[in-house]
């Protein structure tokens, strides 16, 4: 945990580097007391970035429009956004701030109906708002804990904000939605070490494809097809960290019979071979198997 003072701005933040978490990840977190008129960007994230304001008041400059922040409020950037915020002139914000990413990110944001394009977050009351900020406030003051446990906490600011927010969803249709959208998650986590097809996914909800592509495109901000490789990709990461596996035996557990095929969807998803993957993020380089005969993903 980094606690530094500059300038009448003070800050504390901490980087969490485990990588090995699917549904949830956190990637930086932290606390700040702006000085006055302080800013950042105009910048674009990788990832959700979510602040919570507890006294104060800012700018944020996002969609061509100018929103007011001021204190109990909360602000939105979603991966690939431009955005720039900054502290007021005369009453600068204090906030805390959690950047994260996961399969389940979106679908919790749509839950507490905050997007790109609605990035004001709003309690429903004063209570609800201060929960919020104690359990992001907990993370942030709690750096030095497990993984597992940092994590399990996000999941419980993920929870808090659904629960809290003004705009949260309560339709029945929606609920109808998100059960289809379960159905459809329990059986891709359950099967995607086969080669399964969109149309049985879409059949186990009993939906045709087109309404059920639009569903889930809906729901987790991403097509089936894009979500199920995903995920396979997240799985075969992890393999190549923690285990002796070979690349091909680890391309046969994710659900592809063919090793170069494999190698190549790796490649496009996280940027570099499954090898160099392996190399780069083996958890103990003494478990690393002996070298393979041959190495297709060096020709994807």
């Amino acid at each position: 945990m980094a606690q530094q003072q500059d300038k009448g701005r003070k800050f504390k933040f901490h980087v969490f580097r485990d990588e090995r978490f699917i549904d949830l990840n956190l990637y930086q977190f932290g606390w700040e007391h702006n000085a006055p008129a302080h800013s950042y960007g105009p910048h674009a994230r990788n990832h959700y970035l979510f602040h919570y304001v507890i006294s104060g008041k800012g700018r944020l400059y996002a969609n061509e429009k100018v929103y007011e922040i001021t204190a109990r409020h909360g602000f939105l950037v979603v991966p690939g956004q431009i955005t720039t915020y900054c502290a007021d002139e005369e009453d600068p914000w204090e906030y805390t701030w959690l950047e994260f990413d996961g399969l389940r990110a979106h679908e919790s944001l749509n839950l507490a109906g905050i997007s790109g394009s609605r990035p004001v977050y709003t309690a429903w009351n004063a209570e609800a708002g201060r929960l919020l900020e104690e359990e992001m406030m907990y993370i942030v003051n709690h750096s030095d804990a497990s993984p597992v446990h940092l994590i399990a906490h996000g999941f419980l600011f993920l929870d808090q904000l659904v629960q809290s927010s003004a705009d949260r969803r309560h339709n029945s249709e929606r609920r109808l939605r998100d059960f289809y959208i379960r159905e459809a998650l329990t059986f891709i986590e359950q099967n995607y070490q086969r080669d399964i097809s969109i149309e049985e996914i879409a059949a186990v909800c009993g939906l045709n494809r087109s309404y059920f592509g639009k569903v889930f495109r809906d729901a987790v901000g991403e097509s089936p097809q894009a979500y199920l490789l995903h995920y396979r990709m997240a799985r075969a990461a992890q393999l190549l960290k923690e285990t002796r596996r070979t690349i091909g035996e680890i391309a046969g557990q994710v659900g592809y019979a063919n090793q170069l095929h494999f190698s190549r969807a790796f490649k496009n998803v996280h940027g570099v071979s499954p090898r160099d993957y392996r190399m780069t993020h083996m958890l103990e380089p003494g478990l690393l198997p002996a070298p393979e005969t041959q190495d297709p993903e060096d020709e994807a």
